[in-house]
């Protein structure tokens, strides 16, 4: 491992020496080279010794301090720096450097995707491009040329508003923009290339009308009216629910297929993973539409949680990501189902980061240190993040969140800031004290909460016990202060109690007065993301709760003791298999009622063991399904036959509903390896219109009949191998497969024409499905282990980030049984004893085998 593994602690942080008042780029583009030429205007902001610019991988051609060329003495360059000894209070200090975008396969910094020059700077990526104060409290004022050749890069763009276009390069052009709101690096833009474009206009609430842009590769122009309506949308609910307007004259976003990403916000230009831009009908999942209108308008709400209001250093990550993430999902709740988001919000965060909690990556919202930041992009940020705010908003209420919300922007705007600036600003608003609350920033794991309930005489006490997961040294961690919403029903199921605790003490007793035992809901909306330890009555709330998020709770809740019992040598639970009748039966929203039918996960079920057992988690759930399937199969085929429509490619919350259950349906059928049934899944391929149902037919052939998936595969792969996005897909499927043969189909795969491990959405559909394929991961002979390592070795020469999130498929080393452990330890010293391992993969393992 070299030097560079380094460990940054949020204890060590010091402000700047310098600020930078303002500073203009050139960037000439070649196609071996590009010359990055910048002038700086400096203010010394303490006494120091010397400058110390951020510098990687980057050829110095010339340095002026003040209009002064410096000689060799006066500035001396380092693994990761460029120090300048001896400057001045105030000065103008100019760089002129050479970069080579088109061998940067690390996909940070500037570099080439396809045939467009693109960035991404977030967090340290713009000290690849020029010597800089690359760090997020260093704002600054950026004026910025792009100049290349005219024919290839007739599109040439950068951050804030075009002030200039140049025409007097001979056979190259130029443009300028200017963008007024100082910005850190990190929200850098650059893009060139000859891109297609759709255009759109947004007057805002002040009748200020902003251009739209959404720029594409040629040809991909017809799959962006789904994105741009997203946009627009975002627009006007930021306007409507904060009072936030957009302030620049025009937003352009542009797609490109190499992204490590999901999306970036840098100001005015987002650049996207262009899976979250394109969407037909043809090509795109209803869980596509829904994802593009999730990110676009969570890079769009950025611009005031993130770039207006940005973070003091990167440890105050969450800080703007958790927040717009909990923006991002009410904008989804509002615009489509707010049962089915909450659902699928909590599902996420228990898949991911309910399981990173539970490892020894745990780490607080609020990290302490970090050796490679790249590694802090995780579900804890994101997903906890949201969740922590979220508590915030249900402990406040909607009238004093804006008014908190309205004191945190006008307070803190064009300021780099900390979290405890924002819990200052909930707290004064909201007039509530945080001190205690504000231990979901510093401490990690995941809270349980034990329930005891008692009736005797007319009284029931409710005790509730907090139960803290101690640091991963094994120190103990203090109780958490969160709300809990809560309700009592009779035996008839009505409701007669509903209120919100607030839970703050190790122990606390709630009494009520009733005349008999109620029945108990709690965690309503999962109002705290805690782990609730108690035995309800799932049956009866199946049937009788009111809250969504608790019914849905409750099926799951019953699905998982039945497969527990029947781990443990037990019959089917009769009681459950009653109750699953009730839930066909059941009159709801359809896309809500897929969700109740749907069984738990894998993961979820591995979460809860001590010692994970592959085997008998996937045989007793085999189980289960083939049961339900065969005592229902009328049911489920009246289901399939009401709600299947070939021809409807709409994309309304009905057309949504009606395909989502009748593939729930599908699927649970599927259970029965029938011919029926993969004759019926080969025909919804052949005649429907839509990817949602294309995809979901072939995962039913692909486990029910192995010579009709050949045939439609073969099929689907001939009509979309030219189309990188949808073999994203195809890659996911069949790396997900629980087919015997599935390790050798993924290592042929590999070879597939279509195949590039350099592009990161294609390296996670095909190897990352396959790291969560758990029943071939964890196989018993280790091979699983050893091709994942295998593939880490190889990914990390070109993209360490990437590398890294392959590693976090070892994470839940601890939990495994000892042959199983035995075998990826090897497999993770193998890795880790590279001498070239990049710093974030070394970070992570080093974690796992701590």
């Amino acid at each position: 491992m070299s030097q560079k593994a380094k460990e940054i602690f949020l204890k060590d942080y010091k402000k700047p020496d310098f600020s930078i008042k303002s500073v203009d780029l050139k960037f000439e583009l070649f196609e071996e080279e590009t010359i990055v030429s910048s002038c700086m205007e400096f203010v010394k902001e303490q006494e120091c010794e010397a400058l110390r610019l951020d510098a990687m991988e980057l050829e110095l051609l010339e340095i002026k301090l003040d209009g002064r060329v410096l000689k060799e003495g006066e500035y001396s360059v380092e693994e990761e720096a460029l120090l300048i000894k001896s400057v001045p209070d105030t000065f103008r200090l100019e760089i002129q450097n050479r970069i080579y975008p088109q061998k940067n396969t690390e996909l940070e910094g500037l570099y080439k995707s396809g045939g467009i020059f693109c960035t991404q700077c977030e967090p340290e990526g713009f000290r690849r491009i020029t010597p800089y104060l690359d760090r997020p409290d260093v704002m600054s004022v950026f004026t910025t040329t792009v100049v290349a050749e005219k024919k290839s890069y007739p599109i040439l763009l950068s951050n804030g508003n075009k002030m200039q276009c140049h025409d007097s390069f001979n056979e190259r052009h130029g443009v300028t923009w200017h963008d007024p709101h100082p910005k850190p690096s990190y929200l850098f833009a650059l893009v060139a290339g000859d891109l297609g474009c759709v255009s759109d206009s947004f007057t805002t609430m002040n009748g200020k009308e902003v251009a739209l842009n959404i720029y594409v590769d040629k040809g991909n122009e017809s799959k962006c009216a789904h994105a741009m309506r997203s946009l627009k949308e975002a627009m006007r609910w930021d306007e409507e629910k904060y009072g936030r307007e957009y302030d620049l004259d025009i937003y352009n976003i542009v797609a490109v297929d190499s992204f490590n990403m999901g999306a970036m916000e840098n100001k005015g230009l987002n650049i996207f993973n262009s899976a979250y831009v394109l969407a037909d009908s043809d090509t795109a999942t209803d869980a596509n539409f829904m994802g593009i209108e999730s990110v676009i308008a969570h890079e769009y709400f950025h611009n005031w949680t993130g770039n207006r209001i940005t973070c003091r250093d990167w440890f105050q990550l969450t800080l703007k990501e958790g927040l717009t993430v909990f923006r991002d999902q009410c904008f989804s709740a509002d615009m489509n189902s707010p049962a089915v988001q909450r659902i699928e919000d909590v599902k996420s965060l228990r898949e991911r980061q309910f399981v990173e909690d539970a490892s020894p990556t745990r780490h607080p919202i609020q990290p302490k240190s970090y050796i490679s930041m790249n590694n802090f992009y995780t579900a804890t940020v994101y997903e906890k993040g949201a969740e922590v705010i979220r508590m915030l908003h249900t402990l406040v209420g909607e009238k004093k969140w804006r008014e908190a919300m309205d004191l945190y922007f006008e307070t803190f705007d064009g300021q780099a800031v900390t979290t405890d600036d924002f819990l200052w600003a909930i707290s004064e608003a909201g007039e509530i004290d945080l001190s205690q609350f504000r231990l979901w920033y510093d401490q990690s794991g995941t809270p349980h909460l034990k329930v005891e309930e008692h009736f005797e005489d007319g009284e029931y006490r409710l005790t509730l016990t907090q139960k803290i997961p101690p640091k991963l040294d094994g120190s103990e961690q203090k109780p958490m202060y969160y709300p809990l919403k809560m309700a009592l029903f009779n035996e008839n199921g009505a409701l007669v109690h509903e209120e919100m605790l607030i839970i703050k003490d190790a122990k606390q007793t709630f009494t009520y007065t009733l005349d008999k035992m109620p029945v108990l809901s709690l965690n309503r909306d999962f109002s705290a993301p805690v782990i609730v330890e108690y035995s309800a009555n799932n049956a009866f709330l199946m049937q009788y709760e009111t809250n969504t998020f608790i019914q849905y709770e409750a099926a799951q809740n019953f699905a998982i003791e039945t497969l527990e019992a029947m781990m443990q040598g037990k019959e089917v639970n009769a009681t459950y298999i009653d109750a699953f009748e009730k839930l066909l039966d059941l009159e709801s929203d359809l896309s809500y009622k897929a969700l109740l039918l749907e069984l738990p996960t894998i993961s979820t079920l591995m979460q809860r063991q001590d010692v994970v057992d592959c085997p008998a988690i996937y045989s007793v759930k085999e189980r289960l399904c083939k049961e339900l399937a065969t005592l229902y199969k009328e049911k489920l085929l009246a289901l399939y036959k009401k709600h299947h429509n070939a021809k409807d490619t709409q994309l309304s919350a009905k057309s949504i509903g009606n395909r989502a259950i009748k593939n729930r349906a599908l699927k649970m059928l599927s259970a029965l390896k029938s011919k029926e049934i993969a004759k019926i899944a080969l025909q919804q391929y052949t005649e429907s219109l839509t990817m949602t149902d294309r995809m979901a037919a072939l995962d039913v052939l692909e486990h029910t009949d192995i010579e009709m998936a050949k045939e439609a595969f073969a099929d689907f792969y001939n009509r979309y191998k030219d189309n990188t996005l949808v073999m994203n897909k195809y890659f996911a499927l069949l790396a997900s497969s629980l087919q015997e043969d599935i390790l050798e189909r993924v290592k042929s795969l590999e070879s597939n024409e279509v195949y590039d491990m350099k592009v990161p959405n294609l390296v996670r559909a095909l190897i990352g499905s396959f790291s969560r394929n758990y029943k071939h991961f964890h196989a018993k002979d280790g091979s699983g282990y050893k091709y994942v390592a295998d593939k880490i070795l190889e990914i990390d020469k070109m993209n360490p980030q990437m590398a890294s999130s392959l590693c976090l498929s070892f994470r839940m080393y601890d939990k495994m049984d000892s042959e199983n452990k035995k075998m990826m330890k090897r497999e993770l010293e193998r890795v880790i004893s590279t001498q070239s391992l990049s710093k974030n993969s070394f970070e992570i393992i080093r974690k796992i085998l701590k």
